[in-house]
Parts: structure tokens; sequence; C-alpha cells
């Protein structure tokens, strides 16, 4: 019932905002003599501030300035491409940024997007709100998205580089590893974690606090809804986006709270630059997704419970997946060191498990000062995480640049929409993982395991 409740009370709420919004435009309508009045701008403020608090925020958009394509397609997700084709793009190495699936849209990532363009075929992953996808569609758990992230890098091509941002990171390398057991070809040269949930049992956050104290049942029978008539997905069961942005607010309440009285002011003196940054950060921030009930408690359970992967029991389609098959495609962890949702270790976690990955294609990046939004996004992710991101990318091409007589055999053609791709074959050998002690080719003097947080720093 609390579905259709929240939309009531979006209904029930529009003739207020309609007059406040009403109200607003007198109150700044320089025709009007009464927006002279003293407490006109106080008046106005308000009444902005009710109806931004009340909408309902729609996907915005990417806002690049670059031309956007679809260039694979799926009900549940959209793979999106920028720039230009022509031979000036075709000669860039190919990026495939996996946004998380956990609320927000894929335009939280815009700042990622934007700084690997100058340098790369960037594509994206815009994933579909459930509540707009029918339930003909099908189901979406966990096994599906790594399905997803299999055709993806078969479809997107050879020498294809993979940045995975928080959530995804578990089933991209999944995925990756279902790909190098069973010899793909196409399995990814490089593949970025940032701030992933590989091993929550690592420095656990309160967002991995959350799971182990709640438990399986609780998230199933408080957390799950059906779609209500009205939507394309009317009947499926989800996990909403208004559960999920509660949350989201309420892990930083008076943070937020004093952002929006800081906006209050900012309107009351008349400080338009001040308010437009607070509008672009919330039109953003307030925009959320509905995720479909298998995936998120999937997710819930395999990941954040049971911690399935770094116990070396993780299956995808009834089939185990070791990282120690991973024995191709390079991997770079990044974290942040004041990640409040992704603990320090835990995407480190990686690389310790790819145990037959050779150590010098594996890097690791401990950010100073950095949340976790600060790991993909603004100025020290453009300033200091995306030189070294290239640079990565750039030495696992030359790990397997082809000898000079076959370089003509190089594919640089730029991404076109493929036809959707069968699924890998089901594994024929398991490759047996190869136990060592951890010694990365590590960046930015980054600790060995046994350093403490402090150590880190310098």
């Amino acid at each position: 019932m609390l579905y259709p409740l929240y939309e009531a009370g979006h209904l029930w709420l529009a003739p207020l905002r309609m007059a406040a919004e009403a109200t607003r435009i007198a109150c700044e309508n320089p025709f009007n003599p009464l927006a002279y009045a003293p407490q006109s701008r106080a008046v106005a403020a308000g009444c902005e501030m009710f109806e931004r608090a009340t909408r309902v925020y729609t996907k915005p958009d990417f806002r690049l300035g670059v031309p956007e394509r679809v260039v694979w397609e799926s009900p549940f997700c959209r793979a999106v491409a920028f720039g230009e084709p022509g031979p000036e793009l075709a000669a860039r190495p190919k990026l495939l940024i996996v946004a998380p699936m956990s609320g927000h849209y894929a335009t939280l990532l815009r700042g990622t997007v934007e700084g690997f363009l100058p340098t790369h075929q960037v594509v994206i992953t815009d994933w579909t709100d459930a509540r707009q996808v029918p339930l003909a569609a099908g189901r979406f758990g966990l096994d599906d998205y790594v399905d997803t992230c299999i055709q993806l890098f078969e479809a997107l091509g050879p020498d294809l580089h993979v940045a995975a941002v928080c959530q995804p990171s578990v089933p991209v390398l999944a995925a990756i590893a279902r790909m190098e057991a069973e010899g793909n070809p196409l399995v990814p040269r490089s593949a970025t974690v940032i701030g992933g949930p590989i091993d929550t049992r690592r420095a656990p956050t309160a967002v991995n606090a959350l799971a182990t104290e709640k438990g399986f049942p609780w998230f199933e029978q408080n957390c799950i809804h059906t779609v209500p008539p009205g939507y394309p997905g009317a009947g499926r069961a989800v996990y909403p986006g208004f559960l999920q942005l509660a949350g989201f607010m309420g892990m930083n309440l008076e943070r937020h709270a004093d952002a929006h009285h800081a906006m209050f002011d900012h309107l009351v003196r008349g400080d338009g630059d001040s308010a437009a940054k607070h509008r672009a950060f919330y039109d953003e921030y307030l925009a959320v997704m509905d995720l479909t009930a298998e995936f998120y408690l999937e997710t819930i359970r395999r990941v954040f419970i049971d911690h399935e992967l770094p116990r070396g029991v993780f299956h995808h389609r009834g089939r185990k997946v070791d990282l120690g098959a991973i024995r191709r495609c390079h991997l770079m962890a990044i974290e942040g060191e004041k990640d409040d949702i992704t603990g320090i270790g835990q995407t480190r976690a990686a690389l310790e498990l790819a145990v037959n990955l050779p150590e010098s294609a594996k890097a690791y990046h401990l950010q100073p000062g950095a949340g976790h939004y600060g790991i993909f996004n603004g100025a020290r992710f453009r300033a200091e995480i995306v030189p070294l991101m290239r640079g990565f990318m750039e030495r696992s091409m030359e790990a397997a640049r082809p000898a000079p007589e076959r370089a003509s055999e190089v594919d640089t053609r730029p991404i076109l929409l493929p036809v959707e791709p069968a699924l890998a074959q089901p594994q024929r050998h398991a490759v047996p993982p190869r136990a060592r002690r951890p010694d990365w080719a590590v960046w930015r003097d980054a600790p060995t395991p046994n350093e403490r947080p402090e150590q880190r720093i310098g």
C-alpha cells in the first residue's frame, strides 16, 4: 500500500505546488508593486523551497555538449556513446563506464564521463527505471546483470577498457572472470573498480552494518513494493526510488538541512549564482529510479550479507565464479580515504582475489581526502584520478600490443550499433587458483596490506 499512498500524496499536493509557484512568480514580478516590499523575497524563497521539496524530479540529461547515440539496448539498459563518429573518435581507445544501478540515474556520473571525453570513445550504461519496464520483459536479477555486462563487453569489441563505479564492481568482475575461464577473446583489456563493495567484511561502514544488523527478511518485508497502475511496469515488484532517496537523505540529514537553509538565505539575499549551484545539484540528487526487487534483494544477500565473491562461493547461472581465472584483463582498484560508503580495503580485495594475474597487471590508488563521491567526480577526480586511470589503460595496451607486422590488424573502428550477441558458452575447464603473497604494482605510494590507514597518506 505504500506506493499508492506515496502517489496519492503527490496528487494531493499538486494544487498547493501550483499555488506556491504562482505566488513566487507574483512576488518576483517587477510589474507588481508588492514585489518591492521587504518581505517579498522571503515569501518567494519559501514558495520555491516548498515547490522543490514536493515535486517529482524527472531523469536529468547528460548535457555534455557532444552528440549522444544508443549503441546497445535491452529492456533494462541502454549503452549510450558520446562524440561524433569519425576518424578522430575511432583512433581513441574504447572505455565503457558501468554506472551503478542503485537509485540514481547514470547522469550522476556526468563528471566521470566528461573526464575521459577528450581522450577516449566513452560509453556508459544507462539503466532503465524498473517502473517503466513492462512485466512481459521478465525479471532482472544479479545473474542478469552479469549477463548484461558480458553482452556489452562482446558487443563493444576488442581492446575495451571498463570502469565500474561502486555497486557494479561485483558483477563486472564476475563477468570478466567467467569470460576468462571460458577463453573468450573479447575479455576487456583492463578494468578499473572504483569504490566497489568487493569484500564488505573489511572496514565495514554504516551502510554495510545495516545489512547485517537488519537481516535479509527485514529488507524483503519492508523495502519491496508493487508498482501501481499508471506506469508501464504496473504490477512489478520493486525497491522504490522514493524509499532509496529517504535512505540517502537520512544518512546525512543534518548536512541536507543545512544546505536547504543556505539555499533559502541565498534566495532572500538575491545570490543567484549560489542558488543555481544548489538547484543543479539537487535536481540530480533528488531524481531517483526504482530497482527490480530481485536485483535489490539478491545484491543485499549475496554481496552484503553472505559475501559470496570473496568467500569463493559466488555462482553465475549455476557456474562458479573464480577471480583466480583472471589472467589477461589488467585490474586497478581505487578507494577514497574518507569514503563512508565503501570502507578502505573493500575494493582492494579484488587485487588479492585475482591470484593468477601478474603483479605488473595490477594497480592500486588510495585518494587522500576524498569521500565516496570524490573518487569518481569533482576536482580531485579530474586532477589526480583521471590521469592515473589513463596511464593504467595505456600500460595495459602496451602489454598486449601486437608485433609491428600485425599492427594493421588492430581494431580501431568506432563503436556502432551492434546486434545483441549470444551469451558466453559454459565453462569447460576451471582455472586453479595459485596462492601467493600480494605485491601490487602500486601507484601513488599505496600501502602494503599490513600498513595502517594513517601510513597511506604520507
